[in-house]
């Protein structure tokens, strides 16, 4: 019961947002009471906890296995975008923005273990790059990765962009075109240039 209590909840939250779904709806929704769903989460804080951490892994264990791959740093990039907009449901409830407002503590832990997880995965596709002709030689790995872990939480502010003007998708691949034009080489333009025409 604890488990289905924590992927409905999760469903829930990606779907309405954090802030939207109250502990009766979860329950309402699996048919149980409110009361069963106390018996294995305290709060709705641990409850939302508990879904935040079960969506990071799930998308750390994606990450990891496109990584795994090692097929083109271009197209691995895309690809890393693909996966997460469709786990996070495109972020229609800006589950990202949410937790910053609501649940401070809880987003500030999970910035933390996401940088962690994606510093390491973001230096060996820049690694690849350079050693394969599609990344500058010259770049700062450690400077750029960084730089793109930062363009990446970003675009998920609502108050830097508000979810009216580009869906979620839209965005990420704008920023991704405009990561990938300041160390791609000549080679890299041209493979940039088929990706971005596959994925409009």
């Amino acid at each position: 019961m604890k488990a289905k209590i924590l992927h409905t909840a999760t469903e829930l939250f990606l779907n309405y947002g954090f802030k939207s779904i109250t502990m009766d709806e979860i329950a309402k929704t699996i048919s149980i009471s409110k009361k069963t769903i106390y018996t294995h989460y305290k709060t709705k804080t641990e409850l939302v906890e508990a879904s935040v951490f079960l969506i990071f892994d799930q998308i750390s264990t994606g990450i990891d296995t496109i990584c795994a791959i090692k097929n083109n740093p271009i197209e691995e990039l895309f690809a890393i975008k693909e996966f997460v907009v469709e786990n996070l449901k495109g972020e229609k409830s800006s589950p990202h923005f949410q937790l910053k407002k609501y649940y401070p503590k809880l987003y500030t832990s999970l910035q933390k273990k996401q940088f962690e997880i994606m510093e390491d995965c973001v230096k060996e596709n820049l690694k690849r790059g350079v050693d394969t002709g599609y990344f500058r030689k010259e770049i700062d790995i450690d400077f750029i990765s960084r730089i793109y872990f930062s363009g990446v939480t970003s675009t998920k502010d609502l108050e830097i962009f508000p979810m009216g003007k580009n869906d979620m998708k839209t965005l990420m691949t704008m920023y991704l075109d405009y990561h990938l034009r300041a160390i791609v080489t000549p080679k890299g333009v041209e493979k940039l240039k088929v990706v971005l025409l596959k994925t409009s």
